[in-house]
């Protein structure tokens, strides 16, 4: 049994309503545009507008209510990254990004969560799932060492959490897990030079012989199987999602807003455009038209998709029903909305003529941006498409990231 830890609840002061932290957010948007230039050059979101995600109270949105968070619904967590995307979409990442392990730290045993927000409910962490590192038992925990890419918006966290394959002790497969590491035990390296997603600042974490107790560290198999140590504290049915539903629409949710104002954009433009040789007006092409209706329905479908499932995720966790087939389905749901994001942003480049081809043109920007999220490995739909067809035929579920 993990000890006990006395934690006195943080009240947060002037909880603000969904309808107003969605006004927050759409009020940011312009805000973000006239920064994107710079936060692309820089490969960094800005430590403004960090800070003015924080006064928004975005980061507090899935944080646990003990710690001064709001416990609200997922759905507003994932509307507030599909506006803020309309704006940047490498900014709307790293916000939704670092957000999101505010919920899963509330998933740790307490005494993690004492460790980050013990003095300061705003306090940052940052993340790299992939499992690079190398670990030696010892008396309490673990020695950890490793190099992990992709930690997201890190340059504005004071920790991380890191992927971890623990041997078996009988040579049987490892285990799974996360490692919640403080900033004074890794470096920062700086390699983020990418084609899109380039103010994401997602650069390298180096960590060299730390120690991380026992409390810091989650299995990957007790987030699956919704028995976490964080449950026993933090009982709100938004800490019963399981990990990866809520983390794959992290990173495939921006897609939808950067889709969006791009074909704002490109509406807009067309309206007065004229082919060069002809002097006709692109909005009366034909293919043109059906290409705008595309990526409309295109929209339109998935914006549905992602609210019907947001919505059975929370009805679901607040009933305590989850079975696999709906896990698969649900998974299978999220991982295919970039690759969908991809053909249409694909379409709009296609016909957006010469100038799209220079850098800063907002519909090239949406189009590096959109592909640069299919890369990420939560967005190929092809593992889960395969294990939920598997299914379909009577194969049991092996995919044990839904």
């Amino acid at each position: 049994m993990p000890e006990k830890v006395a934690m006195a609840a943080v009240e947060p002061v002037g909880i603000p309503t969904p309808d107003t932290l969605i006004k927050r957010a759409r009020a940011l948007v312009p805000v973000l545009r006239e920064r994107e230039a710079a936060t692309c050059d820089a490969g960094q979101v800005s430590a403004q507008t960090i800070q003015d995600f924080t006064d928004a109270g975005f980061f507090r949105v899935l944080q646990p209510a003990r710690f001064g968070g709001y416990e609200m619904a997922p759905d507003l967590y994932c509307s507030i990254s599909r506006i803020l995307a309309e704006g940047c979409m490498s900014s709307a990442w790293v916000y939704g990004v670092v957000a999101v392990h505010n919920w899963q730290l509330a998933l740790f045993d307490a005494r993690a969560a004492e460790d980050v927000w013990g003095t300061d409910s705003d306090v940052r962490i940052s993340s790299s799932y992939m499992p690079c590192g190398k670990v030696v038992r010892v008396e309490g925990g673990y020695r950890l060492s490793g190099r992990w890419a992709f930690s997201s918006g890190s340059a504005h966290c004071d920790w991380v959490i890191l992927g971890v394959h623990i041997p078996s002790p009988d040579g049987g497969a490892p285990d799974p897990c996360n490692f919640l590491v403080p900033r004074s035990d890794y470096t920062i390296i700086d390699t983020w030079d990418v084609m899109g997603l380039r103010g994401t600042g997602s650069n390298d974490i180096v960590v060299e012989d730390a120690f991380v107790p026992d409390h810091r560290i989650i299995r990957e198999m007790d987030m699956f199987e919704l028995n976490c140590p964080g449950h026993a504290v933090h009982q709100a049915s938004l800490y019963k999602i399981p990990f990866a539903q809520l983390f794959n629409r992290t990173v495939s949710t921006t897609s939808l807003g950067s889709l969006k104002r791009a074909l704002d954009l490109f509406i807009e433009g067309m309206r007065t455009k004229r082919a060069t040789y002809t002097g006709l007006k692109l909005a009366s092409d034909s293919t043109i038209q059906e290409a705008v209706a595309e990526v409309v329905l295109t929209l339109d479908d998935m914006e549905l998709r992602l609210a019907r499932d947001l919505a059975e995720l929370s009805d679901r966790a607040a009933r305590d029903d989850w079975s696999d087939e709906r896990r698969a389905a649900l998974g299978l749901s999220t991982t295919t909305m970039v690759s969908r994001c991809v053909k249409a942003i694909d379409l709009l480049m296609q016909f957006s003529g010469g100038k799209a081809i220079y850098r800063g043109n907002v519909v090239q920007r949406a189009f590096l941006d959109i592909h640069c999220a299919r890369a990420h490995v939560a967005n190929n739909p092809y593992p889960y498409a395969r294990n939920f067809g598997a299914m379909a035929f009577g194969a049991p579920n092996d995919c044990y990231d839904i």
